[in-house]
């Protein structure tokens, strides 16, 4: 049978958030609008009542007040009905998995039979399924815009510490105006912007600055104060 779907340009970092009206677990919601001044992660998976996806939401649910602390909220998303969800979320409660039970999933998890959204968040990747959503993970910052694209395979669990990172990273360069370095965790010495002339580049160089140090002229940390 000849498939018919259409498929949409993925959307780029940097660029709007494509907007929505959609159902929910937890009523109708209008993306990005209703999430104005709050970061979001939205993220999609393959299907309800599936192995995988269960432990993510599971850590994702046990997480939340983690996120709300960042100001950030979650929106999950599948191709398959509110019953379903419905019906799966009441199950997961039942379940208990590495210490987590009771888990009570809170945050809403979109209806999207028709792929309406799926595919306006490149979601459905025709190599792995044309009825599943892959794990694709957005990040948006609270004007709306997609600051971080992660996209797992069906068969792989997402890392929800690194998710955490990443929305404390990009807060931490939007707040300070820095970048962070590999494996950067709050606390740790950032990187300031690489210098923009030759004579910034050597007062830096010769700075005696105890907040500041340069492993050369392009690469220069900023010493994080510890609490």
């Amino acid at each position: 049978m000849e498939n018919t779907n259409t498929y949409n340009r993925m959307p780029l970092i940097g660029d709007p958030a494509p907007a929505f009206t959609a159902v929910t677990t937890q009523g109708t919601i209008n993306f990005p609008q209703d999430y104005k001044g709050k970061w979001v992660i939205l993220f999609s998976h393959p299907a309800d009542f599936t192995p995988v996806c269960t432990t993510e939401f599971m850590t994702f649910a046990t997480m939340a007040d983690e996120f709300k602390a960042l100001n950030t909220e979650l929106v999950g998303l599948s191709v398959d009905s509110l019953y379903a969800h419905i019906a799966w979320l009441r199950k997961i409660q039942e379940l208990e998995w590495k210490g987590m039970k009771d888990v009570e999933v809170k945050f809403p998890l979109i209806e999207d039979i028709r792929m309406e959204v799926a595919n306006k968040y490149g979601m459905i990747q025709p190599a792995q399924s044309n009825t599943q959503a892959v794990r694709a993970v957005f990040v948006i910052d609270p004007k709306g815009i997609i600051r971080t694209i992660l996209y797992y395979p069906i068969s792989t669990g997402r890392n929800f510490d690194e998710l955490k990172r990443i929305i404390q990273a990009l807060q931490k360069a939007d707040k300070d105006n820095v970048a962070t370095p590999a494996d950067w965790r709050p606390g740790d010495d950032v990187i300031v912007p690489t210098a923009g002339s030759c004579g910034t580049a050597k007062e830096r160089m010769e700075s005696t600055d105890d907040d500041m140090y340069c492993l050369d002229w392009f690469l220069c940390f900023r010493r994080e104060k510890k609490a």
